[in-house]
């Protein structure tokens, strides 16, 4: 006997038009809306593709009528009709098949469903956690669908670029072994070898540096990645990175070949030009000038460093900061008189979470400089501040004195902060930056050693000094920033054994230590390795930026809260005793 269940659909809900007036079609979807006006019955009939509105008249076919009273929200149906076109003055124009409907003569309804707990529509505003408990109804709104539609258009562009270009699309393991690189493992205990654990990988570090080794020379993968670090809007526990490395290459390889490649994303996702090369900055003159070594360069606000001219004043905040070591680094906002000191308070709040024990201030009126600080400094200083600052009339200047590191992070933040709050940044522009040239080391306070500022595994320059100045060592190392995020980051690899051993040794690793824990590595490099080097690129945050999303968790289908859990799953959970004692593991509930 004939089924309408068993039929194929003939069209999606986004493809019909007037051309097709008097066609027989079969459609497949989902009830997005209904209205019932005096007896016939409307339904906006919804796929992935787009709507079609199809229409139940009890004076063509009463009993499919009939069966249409009871279609709700979220139904998902099989119709078949004739396609007619709408009267004239019940024509949308907003869609694309809105000059057509489809008249209704057989109906399946293949499933029924609950009124669901939020409307599915985009302009609806709903509490992110309801969002993600029920993320497959959070799925069907247009903007996540779009959002998740074009990711995977973008993934599909650059696996076709890379592969126009020779590269090789090589997996590597998620089972690996756990290696001191930076954030926190995920940890998997093994059944078979009980108090043994697999890393899940932060990345394809050196897995990829095997494959050059072994010759592949170009390697690419879009993997998933894992890191157990604090979130925010733009970090997720396990994301998505673009990975790419190349043998005999340098860093202008690299950074040429990472421009094309986002190009040719911005290409399809946008249809936007992008003009080439980027701009490029040294990783010392970013700090100086802006204070990150992620800037955003939309919009000027440069810090400036005053610690020479401030350096014999009577304010002692400054002194004793400067004879302590530290800086005093300013910022000019041009158009400060809008600035209450109840603002002034705020910002004052705002540096202290990056460790800044105050913010100082000026405010300049025609004839006077208005600040309890003001009074410290002498006229010949004030000459000083006044050219090095370019200040003039109306101008609020801000101030933080303490350890370089404090007084960049501080104000590097607080101009952004303050970018923000004077509506300073044009949100339709892409400024791309490369920082290159990055200190190869840098001092961990905490661990009172040092530590790698990328990784270990980066080739350092003027190694015949690597011993003697650690700190004073540039790495070949660089980030691409867009709009003050870094998106993507990589370096020139060491790829001789006798090099990587130094600079273990530097990181106060001990033979027995860096053999034990990538002894591997250096077998492999014992073995002949080229010169090699690469990068990452961060789809998802990159993704963010592009669809111009405020959060991280709007480019991914399934991502997880700022702890860490999901709330659609509810992991992460509790697991039974049984399974534990079977791992090895002492039951911790």
């Amino acid at each position: 006997m004939y089924s309408l269940e068993d039929s194929k659909r003939t069209h999606h809900c986004n493809e019909l038009c007037g051309q097709d007036v008097g066609v027989e079609v079969i459609l497949m979807g989902f009830v997005d809306k209904r209205r019932d006006h005096g007896g016939v019955i409307f339904i906006d009939l919804r796929d992935r593709e787009g709507i079609t509105q199809v229409v139940f008249n009890p004076e063509k076919n009463s009993e499919v009528h009939k069966q249409a009273h009871d279609l709700r929200s979220e139904f998902v149906l099989c119709v078949k009709g004739i396609v007619e076109l709408r009267p004239d003055n019940m024509m949308n124009k907003k869609i694309k098949t809105g000059e057509i409907e489809v008249a209704v003569n057989e109906l399946k309804i293949f499933n029924t469903a609950k009124t669901p707990p939020f409307q599915i529509d985009d302009s609806e505003d709903v509490a992110e956690n309801i969002r993600l408990e029920y993320r497959f109804i959070d799925l069907k709104r247009k903007k996540l669908q779009t959002n998740i539609i074009k990711r995977s258009n973008i993934t599909f562009s650059i696996r076709e670029h890379l592969n126009s270009l020779g590269f090789i699309d090589i997996e590597t393991p998620f089972l690996t072994q756990s290696t001191p690189e930076g954030a926190r493992d995920y940890l998997v205990p093994s059944r078979i070898n009980h108090g043994c654990f697999y890393a899940l990988p932060q990345s394809p570090q050196l897995f990829k540096q095997l494959l050059m080794i072994s010759g592949f020379e170009k390697y690419y993968q879009v993997v998933k990645c894992f890191r157990d670090e604090d979130l925010r809007a733009d970090r997720q526990p396990e994301f998505t990175q673009v990975d790419i490395e190349m043998s005999f290459v340098n860093e202008k390889d690299v950074m040429e070949l990472s421009e094309g490649l986002i190009k040719k994303i911005f290409k399809v996702s946008l249809n936007k030009e992008l003009s080439l090369p980027f701009k490029s900055l040294k990783y010392e003159e970013a700090i100086d000038r802006f204070g990150l070594d992620k800037p955003d360069m939309r919009f000027s606000l440069e810090l400036k460093d005053i610690t020479e001219i401030v350096k014999d004043s009577d304010f002692k905040v400054f002194t004793s900061a400067i004879k302590k070591g530290g800086i005093v680094k300013a910022i000019n906002v041009e158009n400060g008189t809008d600035f209450s000191r109840k603002d002034i308070d705020d910002l004052t709040k705002f540096v202290s979470i990056y460790g800044a024990k105050g913010l100082a201030w000026i405010r300049v009126k025609e004839e006077e400089w208005q600040s309890p600080i003001s009074k410290f400094f002498s006229d010949e200083e004030k000459e000083k501040l006044k050219e090095k600052l370019n200040i003039k009339p109306g101008n609020l200047l801000f101030f933080v004195a303490d350890t370089i590191k404090v007084t960049n992070e501080a104000l590097g933040n607080l101009r952004n902060e303050l970018a923000k709050k004077l509506n300073l940044i044009d949100e339709k522009e892409f400024n791309f930056v490369w920082v290159t040239d990055f200190p190869m080391f840098e001092y961990d306070d905490a661990e009172k050693k040092l530590s790698a500022l990328h990784h270990p595994f980066t080739m350092p320059h003027n190694v015949d000094d690597l011993e003697k100045n650690p700190l004073n060592i540039t790495s070949k190392a660089y980030d691409l920033i867009l709009n003050g995020s870094e998106i993507g980051g990589g370096s020139i690899r060491i790829h001789r054994s006798d090099i990587q051993r130094k600079v273990f040794s530097v990181l106060g690793m001990t033979k027995e230590e860096y053999e034990k824990e990538f002894g591997f590595l250096l077998s492999a490099l014992d073995y002949g390795a080229p010169p090699h080097g690469g990068l990452a690129f961060g789809l998802d945050r990159l993704l963010m930026i592009i669809l111009n999303q405020k959060s991280i968790r709007d480019v991914i289908a399934f991502p997880k809260t700022q702890k860490a859990s999901c709330l659609l799953t509810k992991a992460p959970s509790k697991v039974d005793a049984s399974k534990l004692i079977e791992l090895g593991i002492k039951n911790i509930s």
